[in-house]
């Protein structure tokens, strides 16, 4: 069988890293996705395919319709047509709603709910006229439940999920399958710089299973949604958050 191409956002964090390698083992093409500030792409993709993993990268500021139209061409001509689409790109502008400006706002919901339209729409069509695709949305348990502090996050990433169902719905009979992934807290950078003893004190404390998640674990379970195997799971919210919240 053809290498499927699979396309991650913000595929150079700490969690898309891991969905990229991942991805790349089972043996597709992976394009990685990074923003206009990026100066470390080249070097990124050169660590990758050092490890023996089929990466390239493409930039693109995925709360820009436009830029998603140009990022996806680029793509298709260069790689081949996609058939994986893993939304992960995101931001965080978090402070109590009393402070939050119009500016919060808007840049948290263009870059995690928006980011969503801008990337499916150029590719989601062609999926269904291939007969085979996977669109999966990384959304975050607070998406679930909420979080003091991140109406603007959670109110993003919940959309997420209100997105994932409806598509799901539209494509299902055309062989595309449409999953939201929510992760609890999980190991990247981004959470260790959390200082040491608020992770141990009000953090970790919170989840049952008494540690922060992997980002391989989150990995795993996209590299899942992307199988045959996985061709009967479609519109599903999947928690992978250690049991810190139930539904």
């Amino acid at each position: 069988m053809a290498k499927r191409v699979a396309v991650v956002t913000g595929g150079m964090g700490g969690l898309g890293e891991a969905i990229c390698m991942k991805l790349a083992a089972m043996g597709n093409h992976v394009v990685a996705t990074h923003s206009p500030g990026n100066t470390k792409a080249a070097d990124w993709v050169k660590d990758m395919k050092s490890k023996g993993h089929e990466v390239t990268a493409v930039q693109v500021d995925v709360a820009d319709f436009d830029s998603c139209q140009r990022a996806v061409a680029q793509i298709q001509s260069g790689t081949g047509a996609i058939d994986i689409l893993v939304n992960n790109a995101g931001i965080t502008r978090d402070m109590t709603f009393r402070k939050m400006g119009k500016v919060d706002w808007d840049g948290v919901l263009r870059a995690n709910l928006d980011s969503v339209f801008n990337m499916t729409k150029p590719v989601c069509d062609g999926m269904v006229d291939r007969g085979w695709g996977r669109i999966i949305n990384i959304s975050s348990v607070n998406g679930q439940k909420g979080a003091f502090g991140q109406t603007n996050y959670s109110a993003a990433k919940a959309g997420m999920h209100g997105f994932t169902k409806a598509l799901a719905l539209e494509v299902a009979r055309k062989g595309v399958t449409v999953n939201t992934i929510s992760p609890g807290y999980i190991g990247t950078k981004m959470v260790l710089a959390i200082p040491k003893d608020i992770l141990d004190s009000k953090i970790v404390p919170q989840i049952p299973v008494g540690r922060l998640g992997r980002p391989d674990e989150v990995a795993g379970l996209v590299a899942y949604l992307c199988s045959e195997e996985a061709a009967f799971v479609t519109g599903a919210n999947i928690a992978i958050n250690g049991g810190q919240h139930m539904f």
